[in-house]
């Protein structure tokens, strides 16, 4: 197989040049438009997200040889999470050769953050696949670059530090309400209130449940810690 113009670009910015191409076409290839010819990306995201996860375990181990689980633990999560990948995934301009359905492109999924996060763990699953673990392991610590040393040693998810600060002043655990939802079925806008039990709140929106939880998180963690 050869790779277009466009993919080969591609390759030079995750730095990799692939020995069996239809495995970066594979990774790329979103389910709105995979076949029986064509399959998706879904099998490789799988095992990315393995393999992403076992690169920064190391990499963190090695970094602070004397941190403990707790201190490793938020460090690893904030590294790994959809988030992050959706990061260097726009980063290397992936949304620009993702392969998507005409009905998945004409919501903006080239820029949608799941779907950036999802194809980036794929990218990562098609270099093991193609050039074994420590062309990976080279290529994952690369583009996540600074990240890796500038992780804070606190690092949490905002959902996690809000229980944290709740539970430490015996409040119960937040609540997430939907508020509203809008948009389309294939482009859903969700505003989602974090309420504590003292009667505050937040909230925010985003393009899933789970971004808008997390930003509503983070607003009302905000709050209470500038109060």
């Amino acid at each position: 197989m050869k790779l277009s113009a466009d993919l080969r670009a591609f390759e030079d910015r995750i730095g990799h040049r692939f020995n069996q191409p239809d495995l970066l076409v594979r990774a790329l290839t979103h389910g709105s438009i995979s076949s029986a010819t064509r399959p998706d990306n879904q099998r490789l995201e799988f095992l990315g997200d393995r393999v992403l996860g076992l690169v920064m375990a190391t990499a963190l181990l090695e970094q602070d040889k004397d941190a403990s689980e707790g201190q490793l633990a938020p460090r690893f999560n904030a590294l790994v999470r959809k988030e992050a990948c959706a990061d260097v995934a726009r980063q290397v301009d992936l949304g620009a050769v993702l392969k998507l359905g005409r009905s998945e492109m004409m919501s903006g999924g080239r820029r949608k953050q799941a779907l950036l996060g999802d194809a980036m763990e794929a990218v990562i699953a098609a270099v093991y696949k193609d050039a074994g673990f420590e062309t990976a392991f080279a290529m994952i610590l690369r583009l996540w670059g600074d990240r890796v040393h500038k992780v804070e040693e606190d690092a949490r998810d905002a959902k996690t530090a809000l229980q944290e600060w709740a539970q430490a002043r015996k409040l119960a655990p937040p609540k997430y309400v939907e508020i509203a939802r809008d948009g389309p079925d294939h482009a859903p806008h969700f505003t989602i209130s974090a309420q504590l039990s003292d009667g505050r709140s937040a909230k925010a929106a985003a393009g899933s449940k789970r971004q808008a939880e997390q930003a509503a998180a983070q607003s009302l963690l905000d709050l209470v810690t500038k109060s």
